[in-house]
């Protein structure tokens, strides 16, 4: 009890400013706790600018942290929200006013059981960048062997109450994806709960520092030795769970094309240098950076392109990143066969459908999209479109696939910021060919097949072992059954064959009298 009106309070507070903003069919759709949507409907400002997308994103930019992260993870969407409002929120920026520093001093020396002048020589009171979860400040470490004039770095610190507002909202978005589940069957197959739990971990994963540092290493450690993509390096003795310290890149924004182009840098060898790295994060780590805006890319004077911001990952898994190859070497090569059976053999559409059916879908999808100029194609929105249609063919929702989607968008965007008449796939097809071939080519499924073998084979001896142990007990004891399977496999009475003979001494008493 106590949850649910802790639930519908808030619930009445987000309701309240949607209204506000024109923007109640958020909530409207979700088709739970109609009364109160019906009351916040007398508040509706039927005035609010712009387009109902637009006035979401500003509702939720009002609503705070957790409602700007959960807007950017609705922009992947379109199969709820439609093409349109997906596109709006795709723009939601999280760039809030800055928290006040006697706050990040406070937080640095707890974290760090430190005075801050003992952890930093230098530290600028305005922060560089204050976003939704955290805000990034400049400082100068003390000097010492490696670095005898210190070392400049950017110091990440989370906001305070940030953790308390997250798990009060995510609490309510739960609640509302399990009335969902429960009130409307036909919204369990996009796994309303399951894409919210996604999500919770997600953000949950960015309000620790720690997190975001060892993802950092991570793929640091993946691209090391490559000389056109890196990672900065991590300050582990001022990191903690609410503070993170890397090294301070010296580079341009990406998207400075003049700055690039004066710097003498080629914008095109930019954007390749880009695409190859996000190829290589998904297809060959399976683990990326699913937030390469351009705030977060920088150019250094060499070329080399630099990541920053780890707070949001993802993963794909060996099964689903050769599912994703040969749905996009079909794609590419026009063989949608070779796309609808993919989705088949991952278990992604059931059995009882048809294939040759979503074979014709892909193909409605798809043409239209891969008919256009080279510099148009958009694998993002081919992937979008796709989750469209899924409904036809009783898809299920697939919440990792959502994030890599999501992140094709913003890595598209970039390249055609960048190089607008080029498309960064194209740049990158010598790795993609390369990938494929090694990956869905007779080599790679030979190798798989192996791996396949290797990991049976590990198996091998603890299934024999257990094999010898049931054996074994069979011979010494007979075999010993649990007492509810003894029960589950009596005979049941069946009530029917009971009632048998009385019904028929009844008819024949019947029709004794009668007689």
């Amino acid at each position: 009890m106590q949850r649910l009106g802790r639930n519908l309070l808030r619930l009445w507070v987000i309701a309240r400013v949607l209204a506000r903003h024109n923007a109640l069919f958020l909530v409207e759709r979700v088709g739970v706790a109609k009364p109160v949507i019906a009351a916040a409907r007398l508040f509706v400002n039927e005035k609010a600018p712009g387009r109902p997308g637009q006035r979401l994103a500003n509702a939720l930019v009002e609503l705070g942290p957790t409602a700007i992260k959960f807007g950017q993870a609705l922009s992947i969407r379109s199969d709820l929200l439609g093409e349109e409002i997906a596109a709006d929120l795709s723009g939601l920026q999280d760039r809030l006013p800055p928290f006040p520093f006697e706050d990040v001093r406070e937080i640095i020396e707890s974290e760090l059981d430190r005075p801050l002048e003992a952890a930093f020589e230098a530290f600028e009171e305005t922060p560089v960048a204050a976003a939704s979860i955290a805000q990034v400040h400049y400082a100068v470490t003390p000097p010492d062997k490696t670095y005898p004039e210190g070392r400049k770095v950017a110091v990440k610190v989370l906001r305070p109450g940030v953790e308390t507002a997250f798990r009060r909202d995510v609490g309510l978005l739960i609640w509302l994806a399990e009335l969902m589940e429960a009130t409307q069957p036909i919204m369990k197959r996009l796994k309303p709960v399951e894409t919210i739990r996604t999500f919770e971990i997600s953000v949950h994963m960015e309000m620790d520092l720690r997190f975001e540092a060892a993802a950092a290493c991570e793929m640091a450690e993946n691209f090391a030795g490559d000389e056109t993509f890196r990672v900065p390096e991590v300050d582990w003795t001022r990191t903690a769970q609410r503070v993170m310290t890397l090294e301070r890149i010296v580079g341009l924004p990406i998207d400075e094309i003049d700055q690039l182009v004066a710097a003498g840098l080629d914008p095109l060898e930019v954007i390749r240098r880009t695409s190859n790295a996000f190829f290589n994060m998904v297809f060959r780590d399976g683990f990326f950076h699913a937030d390469m805006h351009p705030g977060n890319l920088f150019v250094e004077p060499d070329g080399t392109v630099v990541a920053v911001d780890f707070g949001i990952m993802g993963r794909v898994d060996s099964a689903t990143r050769r599912t994703l190859g040969e749905m996009l070497l079909g794609f590419l090569t026009r063989d949608y066969r070779r796309v609808s059976v993919a989705h088949f053999v991952a278990g992604w559409i059931p059995a009882d459908q048809s294939v040759e059916a979503f074979t014709q879908a892909s193909r409605s999808i798809a043409e239209p999209i891969l008919g256009k100029p080279l510099a148009e194609i958009s694998i993002a929105r081919l992937l979008g479109q796709l989750f469209q249609v899924t409904e036809t063919f009783n898809m299920s929702t697939q919440p990792q696939l959502l994030m890599l989607q999501k992140s094709l968008l913003v890595i598209e965007g970039v390249g055609r910021t960048v190089a607008p008449t080029v498309n960064m796939w194209e740049l990158a097809q010598p790795l993609i060919e390369k990938w494929m071939a090694e990956t869905l080519g007779p080599v790679g499924r030979l190798r798989s097949g192996m791996e396949t073998l290797a990991t049976a084979a590990d198996r091998l001896p603890k299934i024999l072992d257990h094999a010898d142990r049931a054996a074994s007990m069979i011979s010494a004891d007979g075999l010993r059954l649990h007492p509810d399977t003894l029960k589950a496999m009596r005979p049941r009475p069946n009530p029917f064959r009971q009632a048998l003979p009385w019904g028929l001494i009844a008819i024949l008493g019947t029709l004794l009298i009668l007689s």
